[in-house]
This record gives C-alpha cells, sequence and structure tokens, in this order.
C-alpha cells in the first residue's frame, strides 16, 4: 500500500530556511514523477514544485529560484528545501506521486505545517 509521510515543518521567522521531507513506502519511488504541494489558510491547494523520475524540476511561482525540490532513491525520499521564507509562504504542504508527469495525484502524504510569522 502507497504511503507517504511528510516532516520538518516549524514556526520559523521571515527570511528562515527549512528542509521539509516525505518519506515514500509501498511504490518503486524511483519510477515515479513526485511532487509538493501547498495548502494556505482559506485557499485550495496549490502545486508548489514537481520532479520526474529522471530529475527534471518545475517550480510554480515564487516557489523559483527560493525552493529546491529532490529526491533520494537510496532512501525513497522527497525533499523541499525552502529558503527565504516569507508570511506567503505559510500552509500545509503535502507530498504525492502521480503516474505520469503532468498527471493528477494518485496519493498524498498528510502534510506538514509551514508557520512564518515574526
Amino acid at each position: 500500500q502507497v504511503q507517504l509521510v511528510e516532516s520538518g515543518g516549524a514556526k520559523v521567522e521571515p527570511g528562515d530556511s527549512l528542509r521539509l521531507s516525505c518519506a515514500a513506502s509501498g511504490f518503486t519511488f524511483g519510477s515515479y514523477p513526485m511532487a509538493w504541494y501547498r495548502q494556505a489558510p482559506g485557499r485550495e491547494r496549490e502545486l508548489v514544485a514537481t520532479i520526474s523520475a529522471a530529475g527534471t524540476t518545475f517550480y510554480r511561482g515564487s516557489a523559483m529560484g527560493r525552493f529546491i525540490i529532490s529526491r533520494e532513491t537510496a532512501t525513497n525520499t522527497l525533499f523541499l528545501q525552502l529558503n527565504g521564507l516569507t508570511a506567503d509562504d505559510t500552509g500545509i504542504y503535502y507530498c504525492s506521486v502521480s503516474e505520469k508527469p503532468g498527471g493528477p495525484p494518485f496519493s498524498w502524504g498528510q502534510g506538514t505545517l509551514v508557520n512564518v510569522s515574526s
């Protein structure tokens, strides 16, 4: 059974950095595209970044130039490095797995909360 477990969320101050992790199990991790989404308070869940099975990355909006998505097949772990955090980055961050690039996720984690405030 597919399982995704996020960790690393915390309360931080503007300008700080965080590294989120997503431990994956129940599928061949290295064969599937993965993604990070964020749901800000009162808003719908939105895409933050994606990474293909081959390691090709895509960033949406303000994530470009500040966040780094990566994956480590040896440990079945997806990462999201968050740099230069602002209050607008506050939200629950979810990792997901899809059948193919650009396709809808077929499994989600439970999320990890990032709270950026001074």
